[in-house]
Formats: C-alpha cells, sequence, structure tokens
C-alpha cells in the first residue's frame, strides 16, 4: 500500500515512525511519504491561507497550493483521496477495512478554519471524519487513520486474528485481558481463563462483550 499524505506540518507524521507503524514501514509493508503544502504554493513567501470571504473568525486554506499538491502527487487520479474533516463521514471499523483494501490512498490535512471548497470539490472523494469534535488539523486524524489501516495490512500484525477479536470487529466491544502474574495486588485472574477448557473461555469472553459493550455502548446492540 502506498499512501501520500498533504500537510503543512509534516514533521508531525513522524510519529508513525514508532511502533508497528514504524516496524511496517522499515520492513517495506507500505509506503508512506509526507509532501509540505507549502512547496507547492506560488507567493514568494510560501503563503498557504487568506481570510474567508464573506468574513468570520480565522483563516482558510487557498486552492492553488493544495490543487497543484494534489496534481503533482497524484497526477491520474490513482489514489482514494481523502480529506480529514470534521464535517466528514465518520470513521468506522467497516470503514477502515474497506479501505485497507485500496492500494494508494492520498490524504489532505487541513488546518486553521478549513480549506476553500472549490479545492475540495473539483479533487477529493471522500470527507472523513474520526468523531464529533474538532481538533486544530487533519494531521492527528490522519495518523488515527493510518494506524487503523495499516493494521489489515498483511503482515503487520503478528497475529492476523488479533484484528477479528478486538473492539468493534464483531461488532462488540473486546473483553477484559490478563497476563502474569496470576495474582496481583490480591486481585487474581478469573478462574476460567487458567481452566484449559477452552469451550468455557470461549463463553466467558463473550459473555464479558456482552456485558461492557451493554455497559459503555448500548447503541451497538442496538444495531
Amino acid at each position: 500500500m502506498k499512501i501520500d499524505v498533504l500537510t503543512l506540518f509534516p514533521e508531525m507524521l513522524d510519529a508513525l515512525n514508532c511502533s508497528l507503524t514504524g516496524k511496517a514501514r522499515e520492513k517495506g509493508l507500505y509506503l508512506l511519504q509526507c509532501h509540505n503544502i507549502r512547496d507547492y504554493s506560488r507567493d514568494k513567501h510560501k503563503k498557504c491561507d487568506d481570510a474567508p470571504f464573506g468574513g468570520g473568525a480565522g483563516m482558510v486554506m487557498m486552492p492553488q497550493p493544495i490543487h497543484d499538491a494534489i496534481c503533482a502527487v497524484d497526477p491520474t487520479h490513482s489514489a482514494k483521496r481523502i480529506y480529514m474533516s470534521p464535517r466528514g463521514r465518520v470513521l468506522t471499523q467497516q470503514l477502515v477495512k474497506e479501505l485497507s483494501q485500496q492500494q494508494h490512498l492520498l490524504i489532505l490535512c487541513g488546518h486553521y478554519e478549513g480549506v476553500d471548497q472549490r479545492v475540495l470539490d473539483m479533487d477529493i472523494d471522500m470527507e472523513l471524519s474520526i468523531g464529533d469534535y474538532v481538533l486544530s488539523g487533519g494531521e492527528i486524524p490522519a495518523m488515527v487513520l493510518i494506524d487503523s489501516i495499516l493494521r489489515y495490512v498483511p503482515d503487520v500484525l503478528g497475529n492476523s486474528q488479533s484484528t477479528e477479536d478486538e473492539s468493534f470487529s464483531q461488532p462488540l466491544l473486546e473483553y477484559p485481558q490478563y497476563t502474569r502474574p496470576q495474582n496481583f495486588c490480591g486481585l487474581t485472574v478469573p478462574e476460567v481463563l487458567v481452566s484449559g477448557d477452552h469451550a468455557k473461555v470461549d463463553q466467558w469472553r463473550r459473555e464479558q462483550s456482552l456485558e461492557i459493550t451493554r455497559k459503555n455502548r448500548p447503541d451497538l446492540l442496538e444495531k
């Protein structure tokens, strides 16, 4: 998989060099390239934002640098082009799974008060939100999207079953997990998990998932 990220702050994406995403990148399991939108500005000061027409607070990212960046990075529109936006379609595990099947993703990170609508109309396939709240820019949402997608890329996870057992894959929230020691500060691991009876373990985990989902996310059960 190839992922191109267009941003005013490419250094923020350095966090993806850590943990599983970093190891996967070192192994060549995916290609990530970050492009600084300022490099495509035709303004002599590399300006990329201006005041909004109609007035209002803040600044809006100008269409020219973004449009030129997209055309340079994806000239044939081979990529699925995504703009990270709080007004977009909400990211779900099912959508993550669908996007993981794409061979090429281009992710645009907005900043300030957003992006000129004309460049979205011309160049973007999908607006995507990671939840009902607003952040200062699209870089953190882009990293959330990339991390979640890469979990479905072959060989990124040590065990492919991990994506099937975790929260939202059932769609239930994940059951509690335990490891050694068996007794910690007087709290012991549930007996069923050390019983060796796999059928009972599966039943216990299912019951726990249902209970946790009922408590924390009853809306998932309604679906």
